[in-house]
């Protein structure tokens, strides 16, 4: 199989970065942006390109200034310029430099596509050092690593996270983000069941620690299911705040698929809370797992506003670093013990998580009415209802969860590995 092509975007725009990024990722080009014109001209310096899209005006660095620079080190990169503005006065030097093409702003996908495939087919041959650097890149890729070779190191994680996984996330169709959305809510409530079931005896065999424990340890497939086989769930999507952090696109973006996600999660929540329902599994032990079902949801809506928003941060703090650590795994096994630990911890320590809670209480309010809600006194289960659910818990829940995840990993570790990236020589 041939080597798939390398394409640098460089624009200030948020917008023209991840659509550039999306359009040349499901064509096969290997893409990489950089949102100024030092950055964009630092990759164009140090790394072999096949084709360069330059904004023509930038704050920091004018378009051309960066073609000039970029020619003398890379004479056979193909280079198209991208300008807002209806007239390039430079046009004679730029033609003179080589420039393939222009691009007016805003442009169609098939227009940039056919734009770069021309510019490609008519780029010259590669000098003899960009060869070597072609070749090189080639060996580092397929070179057999030794068994002691670490992928992931915590810069590379944060490097992924900030410049390919959240893009992908905030670039990701509505209709795969609802579907992905929904799946999750599925599969948390997967293992919010499995921590029901066996929580409701266990503590009065092995005492509440261990069945804290054991608890954990149970819910834990949940994640391992979103992570693994693919899913989108809202609480460990708080690390998309890197993203933005670094400008690879705005706070809109992010709060428009946060509140996308949320809602998808809640969705599938419901659907499964449904099903169990329905199913009548509830009535095992002769309705004792359903009566646990009530007195978790019961316990949750009677949290102080407070508590239940400091429980969310210790959640999710855990949760965001359980999936930020499964990056790092280099196969199935590796992502499934960096999951477990932190979710059973999370779920021993009696933290609060907002999509596990979409399951929880709805299946409480459901069991209400039931043979489950005998063994609870008249007037015990008064403030288990809607309202309650969604002011007392979901609301300072959610809250900090965003805290956790989005603040204490996604923006700690930005501001570590990431903050300074753009001024690295």
């Amino acid at each position: 199989m041939g080597k798939r092509r390398r394409i640098l975007v460089v624009d200030d725009e948020p917008t023209i970065r991840e659509s550039c990024q999306r359009i040349f990722s499901e064509r096969g080009f290997d893409v990489e942006t950089a949102a100024t014109g030092k950055e964009g001209l630092d990759r164009a310096e140090r790394g072999y390109f096949d084709c360069a899209l330059v904004d023509l005006k930038m704050p920091d660095l004018d378009g051309m200034d960066l073609v000039r620079t970029a020619r003398k080190h890379r004479s056979n990169m193909a280079v198209l310029i991208i300008t807002g503005y209806g007239s390039v006065d430079t046009a004679a030097e730029a033609t003179r430099l080589g420039v393939a093409d222009y691009l007016s702003k805003p442009f169609k996908p098939e227009d940039v596509v056919d734009a770069v495939e021309r510019a490609l087919r008519r780029a010259p041959n590669a000098s003899v050092a960009e060869t070597v650097d072609r070749i090189v890149e080639e060996i580092k890729e397929s070179a057999p690593k030794p068994d002691h070779y670490e992928p992931r190191s915590p810069q590379a994680l944060a490097q992924m996270v900030t410049k390919g996984v959240g893009v992908k996330k905030a670039t990701m169709s509505l209709l795969n983000v609802l579907i992905l959305g929904a799946l999750a809510g599925v599969y948390i409530g997967f293992g919010a069941q499995m921590a029901t079931l066996v929580g409701h005896d266990a503590a009065k065999t092995v005492g509440l620690g261990i069945s804290q424990l054991l608890c954990g340890a149970v819910f834990s497939v949940g994640l391992m299911l979103v992570v693994i086989a693919g899913a989108e769930l809202f609480t460990g999507n708080n690390l998309m705040i890197a993203s933005v952090l670094s400008k690879e696109y705005g706070v809109g973006r992010l709060m428009s698929r946060w509140a996308l996600v949320y809602v998808a999660n809640f969705i599938g929540s419901l659907l499964l809370v449904y099903i169990m329902f329905e199913s009548g599994l509830w009535k095992m032990a002769s309705n004792a797992v359903g009566a646990k079902a009530l007195a978790i949801a019961n316990a949750k809506v009677s949290l102080p506003f407070g508590e239940a928003f400091f429980r969310g941060i210790g959640c999710n703090w855990l949760v965001c670093l359980a999936v930020w650590m499964a990056l790092s795994a280099k196969d199935t096994a590796g992502r499934i013990l960096a999951i477990f630990f932190p979710i059973m911890a999370f779920v021993a320590l009696g933290y609060e998580h907002c999509v596990a809670n979409m399951y929880f209480i709805p299946m409480g309010l459901l069991l209400k009415g039931t043979a489950a809600a005998a063994t609870f006194p008249a007037a015990a289960l008064d403030g288990l209802t809607w309202g309650r659910f969604l002011t007392a818990n979901l609301v300072p829940v959610t809250l900090g969860n965003i805290v956790g995840g989005g603040l204490f990993v996604g923006s700690v570790y930005w501001l570590v590995y990431m903050r300074r990236q753009g001024k690295k020589a």
